[in-house]
């Protein structure tokens, strides 16, 4: 968090995200202490809160007069219970046993119990939108969120295939990553009375730096170590789900496809062996130089918004996600 502390050098932004802490603490609070006890266990694990980040920095292309008030926090907040939410369910689908360095809820708990305190976050999310922004606000999660199942739906019949076309890829990754980074920055900026043109700039910005948060963390998956991913180099291969650096690479490598057309489980020595192909031949930097054309496309829709504060923080966001791939690679 320190990097993007740097990046985001306004005391007053991190202040907000505090109050952001308490209040998805109380949001996720139930009669229950043993729900209580659930629901909270992700959010006590911490994370970077990159999407009600994102919320408040759209919030300062607002109405000068509503920033202060509570709305953007509240944005923010309905935001990452979304997030929270769904990544209970993403463990039960990966059956993943753990998440920010400590248990995942289904391997501490059960899959029942993960799934029903996610669905108990998203309602709380709704809970949060009708009671303190508008009606619009309600409808834009409900949308996102049925993107986002319909991101994860695609890539699930999409694993193990091996011709599935980049456009494809790209079709997933804006539905399960990139909506819900374009909803934040659009609820905030909602939630702060921005005009209607800053609202859409700060939408159309957003959904490309979704798609290059995604992008980034993909090729991070064939950089990274296991210390810093918290989970070996090379995971999205082991499960078969195969990002743009690979489907650009089987395009070309003969080899390459004739390690990953195996049964899986691939033996270790097959995943040590696609990943140097893709570092060693160019791949991972191809997939980089992508998103760096997205976060080209994404600095442009910053031209027309107002010169506030957070501008230039907004302008440097797509260039630190790349690289910090790039920072990481250089280990």
């Amino acid at each position: 968090m320190n990097d993007l502390r740097d990046l985001v050098p306004l005391p007053y932004i991190w202040d907000r995200l505090e109050t952001v802490e308490g209040r998805l603490l109380e949001a996720a609070a139930s009669d229950d202490p043993y729900l209580t006890k659930i629901a909270q266990h992700l959010l006590v694990a911490g994370g970077k809160r990159f999407r009600p980040l994102l919320a408040l920095l759209a919030a300062e292309f607002g109405d000068e007069t509503a920033i202060e008030d509570r709305r953007p926090v509240e944005a923010a907040v309905a935001v990452e219970l979304i997030h929270v939410g769904s990544l209970y369910h993403d463990d039960v689908i990966d059956e993943a046993d753990t998440r920010r360095g400590a248990p995942s809820v289904n391997a501490n708990w059960s899959n029942t119990v993960a799934i029903l305190a996610g669905d108990f976050l998203m309602a709380r999310a709704s809970e949060v939108a009708a009671t303190f922004l508008s009606q619009e606000s309600v409808r834009l999660l409900a949308v996102t969120y049925a993107e986002l199942v319909e991101g994860q739906t695609r890539e699930m019949q999409l694993v193990d295939s091996l011709d599935h076309s980049i456009a494809e890829y790209e079709k997933v990754i804006a539905g399960k990553t990139a909506s819900l980074i374009r909803t934040s920055a659009r609820l905030g900026a909602m939630a702060a009375g921005a005009t209607n043109e800053v609202v859409d700039a700060l939408t159309d910005w957003a959904f490309e730096l979704g798609m290059v948060f995604q992008m980034a963390d993909d090729a991070l998956d064939l950089v990274g170590t296991e210390d810093s991913l918290g989970k070996p180099a090379g995971s999205d291969i082991r499960e078969g789900t195969f990002t743009l650096a690979v489907l650009a690479a089987l395009q070309e490598s003969d080899r390459l496809k004739s390690l990953l057309g195996r049964p899986r489980p691939y033996p270790e020595e097959t995943v040590n062996e696609a990943i140097a192909l893709l570092r060693d031949g160019g791949w991972v930097d191809r997939a980089l130089d992508t998103a760096l054309g997205r976060v080209t496309t994404a600095q442009q829709r910053l031209r027309s918004l107002p010169h506030r504060p957070a501008l230039p923080v907004l302008q440097g966001l797509g260039r630190y996600l790349v690289e910090r791939v790039e920072a990481e690679r250089r280990v």
